[in-house]
Order: structure tokens, then sequence, then C-alpha cells
């Protein structure tokens, strides 16, 4: 079966519609799928939800579909620093569903696992539960009884995500902070797509050492990418 492709574009062929769920790496703007981003942009695609930790900054990251008006609905954690996202929000042109980090990153390992709900103590007694289902669980020695919260898995139309490296049948290592939400996003989505900074030969990377198995990998590109520092902080000399 064949993987890897020749461009972004060539990669999402025949995967875009109107009004899908796409699920999206990056943590700030470390492990942006940047390429596949563009793409989408270029491709016109528009009604999207995505569920991503945040949205980039306005001019890069899903930011660039909020300028053009290709997303419906935000499902995130983080939504600071860019105006852009702000002012589609307050305005209600942009919907928007919080959840706690912990929370979207399970709601998307849950989905990859089969998993459709899980109970989490995350939110109880703030707006985040609202309109969610209650149940008390006892918990320690004692029989305490607590209350947890309903939080539903993640089933996403399709997954982009950004890798360090991947070998041809899809297995990925990431680096530092691009793990955090990249290989739950990957394992949520009826089809996942990778960008990778390299490609390496199949069997060359050490078992013990891949983050995701290319179990869960559809398609990869191989691109150029920016590196990005989110806030720049000198002291005076």
């Amino acid at each position: 079966m064949k993987k890897v492709y020749g461009s972004a574009a060539e990669a999402l062929e025949g995967v875009l519609h109107d009004g899908m769920f796409i699920a999206s790496g990056g943590f700030g703007l470390c492990g942006i799928p940047e390429l596949l981003l563009q793409a989408i942009k270029d491709a016109g695609t528009k009604d999207l939800t995505f569920a991503s930790n945040n949205a980039g900054v306005d001019d890069f990251g899903i930011g660039i579909l909020l300028q053009t008006k290709q997303v419906k609905k935000m499902i995130s954690s983080y939504v600071g620093e860019n105006a852009e996202f702000m002012r589609q929000y307050l305005s209600g042109e942009l919907e928007l569903e919080f959840n706690p980090q912990g929370t979207l990153a399970e709601r998307m390992r849950s989905g990859g696992c089969g998993i459709p709900g899980f109970y989490t103590k995350t939110g109880v007694g703030t707006v985040i539960a609202e309109g969610k289902e209650h149940k008390d669980f006892p918990t320690g020695a004692d029989g305490a009884m607590q209350t947890y919260i309903m939080e539903t898995g993640i089933f996403a139309d399709l997954a982009i995500v950004k890798a360090w490296k991947a070998d041809a049948t899809g297995n990925l290592v990431f680096r530092k902070t691009a793990r955090n939400f990249n290989p739950p996003a990957a394992m949520c989505g009826k089809m996942c797509i990778v960008e990778v900074e390299e490609i390496v030969e199949t069997g060359s990377l050490d078992p013990d050492n891949i983050h995701l198995p290319g179990i869960y990998v559809h398609r990869i590109i191989q691109g150029d990418h920016e590196k990005r520092i989110e806030q720049r902080t000198v002291r005076e000399a």
C-alpha cells in the first residue's frame, strides 16, 4: 500500500469535503501540520470543525483558515494570541467548545482506541460540566463519593499531524513537545495524513523509539517547515 505522496495537495486529494471534522496536532506553534493546513486553505474547503489544542496565530496554523472563514467550529483548550479567533468568537461567527487540555488529549486518544466515553473530575462545577452527565463514584478506602462528568471520545473524519521522522510504512518519531497532541490526534481520525521533516529507510528506526506505529497512518508527505518561536524574550544588554 502506497503511503508516501509528493505534496500536501496530492495527499489530500479525494479526502476533503465541506463540513468535515478534522483533528489537528500541534501545541502553540510547535508541531503544527502547516503544509497540510495551507493545502486545505488552497482547496477552499469550508464549514470545518477542528479539534486542536489551539488555533495557532493569525497568520500561522489554523489561524490562516480562520482568516478565510473556512472554520465553523473549534474544539480547543487555548484561544489566546489569535486576534481573529477572538473577534469571530465574540461576534458569534465561530462556535467554540472549550476543553481542558488533558481532557482534549484523552478524548482524542479514546477515539483512537474505540472508547466512546469516559468519566473525569476535571471541569466539575464549572462551565465545562454544563449539559454533561454527572455520576458519583467511590474513591479511596473510606468509600467517600466524588462527582465525575462524562466526556465523549473524538472520532474525526481526518487527522492531520506533524512528525519529525517517518519510514515508508508510517512509523513515526516526534520531537520533544510536538509529541503531546500529535499522537492522540493521529489516532482519532478515520484517515490520518502526516507531514514529516525526513523519511528514512524502512527498518532503520529503533522499534523502542517509535512513538506512533504506522497502523494509524494512511498518507505521508515530506517537506520544509518553518521553525517559529512563539514568544521571544531577551534581556537587556
